[in-house]
């Protein structure tokens, strides 16, 4: 059998790759709270920055995801999202039914064990909500740039796609899960105005600065395979 044009190479199997490693990266270390020390205070957030784990490696997506649709299209950049939002239920089901199984005397502590992966509802609530409609918007605003831009201006697409978007993810996943679902539900705690919108800013500004950071890595994995095609 011979190869053909649909064959997926060895760049568009490693974007989706990094996309899906950073998600679920991402659902992982979602339970660990990061304060970054600023050198000045901020208004909002003081002089330090609180957010989850997950926003380090799920900032990692807009890339992949930017790239790929940069290289691959419009269709298949929402394929790959919507198809690892659905992955996201399997990777619940399977730590969920891990942490209901029986441990061995010689297992790591279940408690720890359940405290470190086991999700609280509210924050699967909100990063679920949060990550279909922010990567979509992502991909939908890349490409309605990109319609008035055809392949110039990278950078300005990559940055408002990715901007935009990432100020969308932040304030429905810190709303649904610190306020909406813990009234709804009643689980998790509900933060109060304050603590939100210092959450939100905090999370915000270090998204944002790696969307700036992330630019010229775009532009360098585009040239890349482009230069190979």
């Amino acid at each position: 059998m011979t190869e053909t044009q649909s064959t997926p190479t060895i760049p568009q199997v490693s974007l989706i790759a990094l996309f899906v490693t950073a998600l679920i990266t991402a659902q992982v270390t979602a339970a660990k709270v990061l304060a970054f020390d600023l050198p000045v205070a901020l208004p909002v957030t003081g002089a330090e920055l609180v957010l989850p784990g997950a926003a380090l490696a799920y900032a990692l997506t807009f890339l992949a995801s930017d790239c790929y649709a940069e290289l691959y299209g419009r269709r298949a950049a929402q394929v790959v999202v919507n198809v690892a939002f659905a992955m996201n239920f399997v990777l619940l089901l399977l730590v969920w039914s891990t942490i209901a199984a029986p441990a061995a005397p010689t297992s790591v502590d279940p408690d720890a064990f359940e405290t470190v992966l086991g999700a609280s509802t509210n924050i699967v609530a909100g990063s679920l909500l949060a990550y279909v409609i922010s990567q979509n918007w992502d991909v939908w605003v890349f490409h309605e740039i990109r319609a008035y831009t055809g392949r110039e201006r990278l950078w300005l697409r990559n940055l408002a796609s990715t901007a935009s978007s990432q100020a969308i993810d932040t304030v429905i996943f810190v709303t649904v899960a610190f306020s909406i679902a813990p009234i709804l539900l009643g689980v998790g705690p509900v933060l109060p105005a304050g603590e939100l919108a210092a959450l939100i800013v905090g999370q915000y500004l270090l998204k944002l600065a790696i969307a700036v950071v992330d630019t010229p890595i775009v532009y360098v994995v585009v040239g890349f395979v482009r230069s190979r095609q």
